[in-house]
């Protein structure tokens, strides 16, 4: 049984992940950004630890963390972080306010990597694993894109250093970089788009999930440093 550190439970990617995980009775500590999305976590996920911690305000991780250790319920190891949470905010670079870019390359970004560093000392005495969920936009920008594309070239880069870094302690990290799927988020974009959302056009999350799943599997002999999923169609 493990122990997995996961954000971005409460929708999409996340969400289906984190169902994954407990019906096959692996152990959860869920990242909410408010105590009323920690309760309905702990709710949806019954055996499950929320802590509240804000990715948007990543100065404060270390003390929402600190403070999470004294819960007795916290378990004494980490075998996993994974990172799904993320958010998007399309527009021009010409219009897309510094509070857009604030915001985006918080949670997208800077609270993954402060969250990152403050959980690796638990993570290197298991030889454990960082797994990224980035996207397509991780690899190449398009117009509007501009600060969302960005936030996800820079978490390409963060693991691929991390990657080096920690080798020599036997952390394994990976970056899954998943096309459009069938999610809330891509519901706004489509709404920010102007366009009509169709879900069954997109990729469903359990497929998603399916490969994260073998890349967390995959036995320790090996690793899976990134893996592409794209559309059949």
């Amino acid at each position: 049984m493990a122990l997995h550190v996961l954000t971005g439970a409460g929708s999409g990617i996340g969400a289906a992940l984190a169902t994954r995980l407990r019906d096959r009775g692996d152990d959860l500590v869920l990242i909410a950004r408010s105590a009323e999305r920690a309760r309905e976590l702990e709710e949806r996920h019954p055996g499950s630890v929320a802590v509240v911690a804000d990715l948007a305000v990543p100065g404060a991780l270390a003390a929402a963390m600190s403070q999470a250790a004294a819960d007795e319920r916290m378990p004494d190891r980490i075998d996993a972080l994974i990172h799904a949470a993320g958010v998007v905010d399309l527009g021009p670079v010409g219009e897309l306010p510094v509070s857009s870019w604030e915001w985006q390359l918080n949670v997208n970004l800077t609270g993954p990597a402060e969250l990152t560093r403050l959980l690796l000392p638990a993570l290197r005495a298991v030889k454990g694993q960082v797994l990224f969920v980035n996207s397509g936009a991780g690899l190449r920008a398009s117009p509007e894109w501009s600060a969302y594309a960005a936030s996800k070239h820079g978490l390409k880069a963060l693991a691929d250093s991390l990657r080096q870094e920690e080798a020599a302690h036997g952390v394994r990290v990976s970056s899954v970089f998943p096309g459009r799927t069938a999610t809330p988020m891509q519901e706004r974009v489509h709404e920010q788009e102007g366009a009509a959302y169709d879900p069954g056009a997109f990729i469903d999350p359990e497929s998603v999930v399916t490969a994260m799943l073998t890349v967390l599997d995959v036995p320790r002999d090996a690793q899976i440093p990134e893996l592409m999923i794209r559309p059949r169609v």
